[in-house]
């Protein structure tokens, strides 16, 4: 219990120890991550070199976790997005990690998030149409000995979205 008490203090530490000038930083670029450092020096009132020896501390501090290009995912030929809960059949960590693993070597599998409540996986899938969901429900998720549960929700829109 201890550890667990060191580890979110350790993570209020890390938001906290956050100034404005580096919420700015970190706003600017979850907005535009190609922001050029003289553009972002610029928005948030530092000298270039002020603000990029602060971002590589945020970097090396794993505020700032990584970049990526956000794809429209008709160009991955994935025109629907489906959320889909499962659930375990046992509770036990080596399920979890057998589920985990399989997933992750799924291309249809956008995010899974171990989550809580009446199931323990929500995963993000995108296929190209529903029959392509029909061939990963039944020849991904069906062949688990571990899923015990599979409800699908298929998504009309996404009027918010902050990844891109």
């Amino acid at each position: 219990m201890l550890a667990y008490w060191r580890l979110c203090e350790a993570n209020t530490q890390f938001m906290i120890d956050i100034d404005n000038i580096g919420r700015n930083i970190l706003h600017e670029l979850e907005q535009d991550g190609r922001l050029s450092n003289i553009d972002l020096a610029a928005k948030v009132g530092l000298s270039p070199s002020a603000c990029l020896r602060r971002v590589q501390d945020m970097e090396r501090k794993g505020l700032i976790k990584g970049y990526r290009a956000v794809l429209n995912p008709a160009v991955r030929g994935a025109a629907i997005t489906i959320f889909v809960m499962v659930g375990l059949s046992e509770h036990l960590k080596k399920d979890a990690l057998a589920f985990e693993q399989a997933v992750a070597c799924a291309p249809e599998v956008r995010e899974c998030h171990n989550i809580t409540g009446s199931v323990e996986y929500l995963l993000r899938v995108e296929v190209a149409d529903l029959a392509a969901y029909k061939a990963f429900h039944a020849d991904v998720l069906g062949t688990l000995s571990q899923v015990s549960s599979i409800t699908s929700h298929i998504c009309l829109g996404s009027p918010t979205d902050k990844r891109a």
